[in-house]
């Protein structure tokens, strides 16, 4: 089992990334919640991560923080929820954030998010009440890392836009969650405004 990573980030393209790490190139699937800590392209970054095995494929999943990959790693527990699903709850939600909805029963802010119906998001709330005293902080690890404006200013809203269907989410409606939001920003930016914008 790959415990962390800690290496160069090669590229970020939500929700993969490539971190190098001493000459090998690992191809690491991370929430939004994670790519809004990393630093720049070319800087280090450390990734605490969890290997899913496959009969068709190998995937590491990374988190910024160990609260972070203990919640994935819980909720991946949970009956119907697969490792995808798991990742695009921590896009959508913060684990602060995901704690409330549980000890809220808030069913509708789950069914915001793609994938989850309202049986789900209910499995959801009844099984990981029991879970959650065992998670631990859902504070995030102090972050010397800042985020990044995207070196390529233009392509940020249809890069933002490719994320939010990788996470779930239908190409009419990720086409709408960003239509407001200026394409000034970085990728990473107008992801998390869409994210925020459909969590309301």
């Amino acid at each position: 089992m790959i415990g962390f990573l800690n290496g160069i980030i090669i590229s970020k393209n939500p929700p993969t990334l490539v971190l190098d790490v001493h000459g090998v190139g690992y191809e690491i699937e991370a929430p939004m919640t994670t790519f809004y800590n990393l630093p720049v392209i070319g800087e280090q970054a450390k990734l605490h991560t969890h290997l899913v095995v496959r009969e068709d494929a190998h995937i590491l999943f990374g988190f910024s923080t160990e609260s972070d990959r203990l919640l994935f790693r819980t909720l991946i527990k949970v009956n119907g929820v697969g490792p995808k699903l798991a990742l695009t709850i921590l896009s959508g939600l913060s684990a602060a954030d995901f704690h409330r909805c549980i000890a809220d029963n808030d069913v509708q802010a789950l069914v915001r998010l793609p994938g989850i119906g309202k049986k789900t998001a209910e499995r959801l709330i009844i099984e990981m009440r029991d879970r959650l005293p065992g998670l631990g902080s859902a504070d995030s690890e102090s972050g010397e890392q800042q985020e990044q404006p995207s070196s390529s200013l233009n392509n940020s809203r249809q890069e933002a836009i490719s994320a939010l269907i990788a996470l779930g989410y239908k190409p009419t409606d990720a086409s709408k969650m960003v239509q407001n939001i200026s394409s000034d920003k970085s990728c990473e930016d107008i992801i998390r405004l869409a994210l925020q914008g459909a969590s309301k």
